[in-house]
């Protein structure tokens, strides 16, 4: 087994970028998922309820950020220390951060046809993972719940060869993607080594309505597709429907595209299966 792509996302839930190398972080791979899209109540906001942020792509550039949608271009400073300092509220999380400029809230506003801020998570020590799955140095960024998302590509082949057209990756947003597995064998794991470096298997990834939207322009799909599919597949867990195994970096280094990939622990599988 071997990676076969790296992807991160520097702003939730907008577009973002293929890597051949990722350094790795506590909190994930470096640069991903530390800018948020905040309402004007510092709740967050993501493809759920905003699809239409699909089509906006966030890059790194410099000591920021580019951004780019339907032909406009801006470029957002990382706010320094003397940006003002506000709380951003993650599902049940309220995460200290510094607020963009008003430049960088007045073009996303007109972009989503709503009041909007871009916000940076300064401090990548301020969020916990939750302690059920994690241990108590254990850090997590803005994304939903875990450092690192891992999927198979052979366990998309097997949900694609059940779906009436076959979907590529990028609707399931992964940061580390992998062949040479077993359709579902991610499931086992509990330990991976990747490369010269080692994380925790710890939770399967509960899927939303963002893989069922094209993943360029966020268009509503038909039937709740791959949604149902994995549901009449069995691919349930208490949470929802899964696809995909949320990591824990056990220490910080890098991986690249072509690592190996070698289950150090394997258990049961970790998704309730339907009695037959």
């Amino acid at each position: 087994m071997r990676v076969t792509s790296l992807h991160r996302y520097p702003v939730k839930s907008l577009q973002g970028e293929s890597l051949e190398a990722a350094a790795i972080e506590r909190t994930g791979l470096a640069g991903d998922r530390r800018w948020l899209v905040v309402d004007a109540a510092g709740r967050f906001v993501t493809r759920r309820e905003r699809p239409q942020m699909a089509g906006i792509t966030a890059l790194p550039a410099g000591d920021g950020l580019v951004l780019r949608h339907a032909g406009r271009e801006l470029h957002v400073a990382c706010p320094g220390p003397d940006a003002a300092a506000v709380e951003a509220t993650v599902w049940r999380d309220h995460v200290p951060a510094r607020l963009a400029s008003q430049e960088a809230a007045d073009w996303l506003s007109e972009a989503l046809g709503a009041k909007m801020h871009l916000v940076h998570m300064a401090d990548p020590d301020v969020r916990r993972v939750d302690a059920a799955y994690g241990a108590p140095d254990d850090r997590v960024s803005f994304a939903d719940g875990f450092p690192v998302l891992l999927t198979s590509q052979g366990s998309l082949a097997a949900l694609n060869a059940l779906l009436p057209e076959p979907m590529v990756m990028r609707r399931f947003r992964p940061n580390i993607v992998v062949e040479g597995a077993d359709a579902w064998v991610e499931d086992e794991w509990r330990r991976l080594r990747i490369g010269m470096m080692t994380f925790r298997v710890v939770k399967p990834c509960s899927r939303c309505v963002i893989v069922t939207q094209d993943p360029d322009s966020g268009d509503a799909g038909q039937g709740n597709e791959p949604l149902a599919t994995l549901r009449r597949m069995g691919r349930m867990a208490k949470g929802g429907i899964m696809f995909g195994q949320n990591l824990i970096p056990d220490e910080v280094g890098e991986i690249r595209i072509g690592d190996v990939v070698e289950p150090l622990e394997t258990g049961p599988s970790n998704l309730v299966r339907p009695v037959a």
